[in-house]
């Protein structure tokens, strides 16, 4: 009996959720449990471990446009697939690293498998089975990844206790090879051009752009959604501390750094429920504009412990929208056949952007301090809203002229 569309999306959100739960659990989060626990074994400082991050962010980035070229070609699925492969092999390595060399290429090896199994490749499986559907099951499966770290690190700190950290590290690995992969090859949906009589090729892109504009399109999402990256995951790590500046107890800044997460949350929450219904260039405005919202007042006044909690929930529902936003925007722009393409494209600055900004930022609060940082965050926001701008203005006029042509 033919799956209906019900089951078919059921199905895809529940084996993409587990896939992806798995993927950024025991590889990007990993280390917030991992981390200083592994350290002293391999004889290296908390920094040196911490790197392994943006080692993965790095080769990601740089394997961006490669992976974009192969969607186009192969499909998400069995780029998922060799994600897990390349995941399972980076956690062997770890599990057997002795030192820096074994260490960090290991990290070159789950750098490569986050280019071919998460984020981009993952929303590209979406995009091929579900059409016009896509931005809603997007938006419900990063409602269940951004559970991840709540899910794995209690997971990983009960199974390292109970069986130390370089089984744990092998354990993970299975899942990736005896979990994932299977789902990847023999339970994913066939994508619906596979099953329909219309060609890929003959989908429409959602706006009538010439190869010019088009050109600026993507320039506008790479440098709005870049910044944003750069402003949310330079200054999340430093939060707890930016709030000790600010004359926060530990208590209520640990109290603070919770309620972003559960902002974040309800931000993917709302844009899940909206569907179809949503509008992510809409969404990335207000996204960013939350975000500046919040620096604004923080510079203003942000020894008031009122405008401390105002901020976090600009600041936590602001870039759980943007992060949302991020993902679909190219849908809204390109065609189903390119998005995996220019998604995939759009990691390389994201992702070099995810690296690089945590240093710079710390970089920045250590010498200079509290509010030159937040000034180049509000400044940044407004840049980013700018570029978001510019490309509604783009859409509007291709949509204006299209009747013409």
């Amino acid at each position: 009996m033919p799956a209906t569309p019900k089951s078919r999306t059921a199905a895809t959100i529940a084996i993409l959720a587990v896939t992806q739960l798995i993927g950024w659990g025991t590889t990007f989060d990993m280390l917030g449990v991992m981390g200083r626990i592994i350290a002293p074994d391999l004889h290296l400082a908390n920094e040196i471990i911490f790197l392994g991050i943006s080692v993965m962010m790095v080769v990601g980035a740089l394997a961006g446009p490669a992976i974009g070229r192969m969607l186009k070609r192969f499909g998400a699925a069995r780029l998922l697939a060799a994600g897990s492969v390349a995941f399972a092999a980076g956690l062997l390595l770890l599990s057997v690293a002795d030192g820096l060399v074994l260490y960090i290429l290991a990290w070159c090896v789950i750098g490569v498998g986050g280019a071919l199994g998460l984020s981009a490749p993952a929303y590209t499986a979406v995009v091929e089975r579900e059409g016009a559907n896509a931005s809603r099951v997007i938006a419900i499966l990063m409602l269940f990844t951004g559970l991840s770290s709540a899910i794995f690190w209690p997971l990983l700190n009960l199974v390292q206790e109970t069986i130390g950290w370089r089984l744990t590290f092998g354990l993970s690995a299975a899942a990736h090879l005896f979990v994932c992969l299977p789902l990847y090859l023999f339970a994913l949906p066939k994508p619906l051009v596979m099953s329909q009589t219309v060609a890929q090729e003959n989908i429409p892109a959602p706006v009538p752009f010439d190869a010019r504009a088009r050109r600026l399109a993507f320039v506008c999402i790479a440098a709005a959604t870049t910044l944003a990256t750069f402003v949310t995951y330079g200054l999340t790590p430093s939060l707890l501390q930016i709030f000790g500046l600010f004359g926060a107890a530990p208590a209520l800044a640990l109290q603070l750094g919770s309620l972003r997460g559960v902002m974040g949350i309800s931000a993917r929450f709302l844009d899940m429920l909206l569907g179809r219904r949503g509008n992510p260039l809409l969404s990335a405005i207000l996204g960013a504009g939350f975000l500046l919202t919040g620096f604004v007042l923080l510079i203003v006044n942000g020894r008031s412990p009122v405008v401390l909690v105002i901020f976090v929930v600009c600041y936590g529902f602001g870039s759980g929208i943007i992060t949302v936003a991020r993902a679909l925007l190219p849908l809204t722009v390109f065609s189903r056949q390119d998005y995996g393409l220019q998604s995939a494209r759009l990691s390389l600055p994201q992702n070099l952007a995810s690296a690089l900004a945590p240093v710079l930022f710390t970089a920045i609060l250590d010498r200079a301090g509290v509010f030159p940082l937040l000034v180049l965050c509000a400044v940044l926001a407004t840049i980013s809203v700018g570029f978001i701008l510019m490309l509604a203005i783009l859409i509007r006029k291709a949509r204006a002229v299209a009747p013409a042509v």
